[in-house]
């Protein structure tokens, strides 16, 4: 079949990138800053491929490049714009956004090896260059690493996308095309962060803390150190969403609302009565501190998270959703012997093993809703303001809900109670 011209895809445009100067962060509108628009296919270099995508998701890094904050995007295009001719085709006056994708792979470019026309697969967005030298440890200290639709162009919140052959991955059989579709960013972050050699190096019986535990990241954390023997204690912020965790198995969950914590008296000064408060009711739960604190709001948190640390712990954190100017007490770390580790994303290697686990339905997908392209604007929104569960999936070329599982027998072996978790609780 011959490939069209252009194709559908959500956007930001660079003459918008001052829309929304001077306005609070809750007050930027995901849904008058991103377009749905037919955008011109770019040419394929030889190491890519183009992707039919049948369904998307909606991450944080796509309300970020929606509002313009931290800074615009298009300063990645431009600086990948500069490095060769294929990078040129990134610099251009919109950005089409989404850091994963569930799809069908349409054509290869002709250094691709591993995959072929038809193969149903999912992507990953680590975006890397493998001829630079730093690529070849751990291609997520590579100089030149970006993440896909966030610090390049061409995403998967669109009908097709341009994707790096070591982006993909085979889709999960059992999976519909949007609940394989939501997995690949979160999942392959919390595997890295908590269970690679690259992370905290979860052992069994370790207490593991998981900020915003029902959320994209906290989902997916709370499964493995379920799965690897420990013990998670998972943080929340309604009655709604302890029911949730509880039914995935998580039986030490903290409501902070219920609970009332204000670990900031004003907008300067933290409270260690609060700290200590916060770290003696985890005591409680599970009958002593954690060995590693799961931490991704940043500034609203990580004072409470290094304080509430077990001595000789890590807090290992991969976002700073809540500002990422951090602030804690150095006594507490240095004193007692923690460690804080930074952790950006999975590389290729992370993110199959990750992907693998999904595949075997040892961990589920935590779809909570779903949207269309159309809507990609409200689904940002959502995200934004927090007013979700899980994750957020959205339909690009899948007509409807539900097509694409080709295992029945595996998703009846994992269960649709299990499987539709996030979206019966969510209803």
């Amino acid at each position: 079949m011959p490939l069209p011209a252009t194709y559908r895809a959500a956007l930001v445009r660079r003459a918008d990138t001052g829309m929304f100067e001077g306005m609070e962060s809750s007050q930027k509108d995901p849904r008058k800053s991103l377009h749905v628009e037919e955008v011109p296919l770019p040419e394929l270099a030889p190491d890519e491929a183009y992707v039919a995508v049948l369904a998307s998701s909606i991450n944080f890094n796509t309300v970020w490049t929606s509002i313009f904050e931290p800074l615009p995007t298009f300063g990645f295009l431009d600086r990948l714009g500069q490095e060769s001719v294929w990078g040129k085709r990134h610099a251009l006056d919109y950005h089409v956004v989404g850091s994963d994708a569930a799809g069908v792979v349409l054509r290869t470019g002709s250094a691709v090896r591993n995959w072929k026309v038809g193969d149903k697969v999912t992507v990953q967005c680590n975006y890397v260059d493998d001829q630079d030298p730093s690529a070849h440890d751990d291609s997520m200290l590579a100089a030149n690493q970006r993440i896909w639709g966030f610090e390049t162009n061409f995403g998967g919140l669109a009908d097709i996308t341009v994707v790096k052959a070591n982006q993909l991955m085979p889709k999960p059989t059992h999976l519909s095309w949007e609940e394989a579709a939501i997995n690949a960013l979160c999942n392959s972050t919390s595997y890295r962060m908590l269970v690679s050699p690259n992370g905290a190096r979860m052992t069994q019986g370790d207490k593991v803390l998981v900020w915003g535990a029902s959320g994209g990241l906290g989902s997916f954390a709370v499964q493995y150190v379920l799965n690897g023997g420990g013990t998670p204690i998972g943080v929340v912020s309604s009655p709604e969403k302890v029911a949730l965790l509880n039914d995935l198995g998580v039986e030490a969950v903290i409501d902070r609302r219920a609970a009332g914590y204000k670990f900031w008296s004003d907008e300067h000064t933290q409270d260690e009565a609060e700290w200590r408060r916060f770290g003696k009711d985890i005591r409680g739960l599970v009958g002593g501190e954690p060995e590693i604190v799961f931490e991704h709001p940043g500034r609203q948190t990580m004072g409470a998270s290094v304080f509430a640390c077990k001595r000789g712990g890590t807090v290992v954190t991969c976002a700073a959703t809540s500002g990422y100017m951090i602030e804690y007490d150095n006594r507490h770390l240095w004193m007692k012997l923690k460690t804080i580790k930074g952790s950006h994303f999975a590389n290729y290697r992370e993110a199959w093993e990750a992907n693998r686990l999904i595949g075997e339905g040892r961990i589920l997908p935590p779809l909570s809703a779903v949207y269309t392209l159309d809507e990609v604007g409200q689904a940002a929104y959502q995200v934004h303001h927090n007013l979700h569960e899980g994750k957020i999936g959205v339909l690009c070329l899948a007509p409807v809900e539900g097509l694409g599982i080709d295992d029945q027998e595996l998703r009846r072996q994992v269960g649709e109670d299990r499987i539709t978790l996030f979206r019966r609780h969510e209803a």
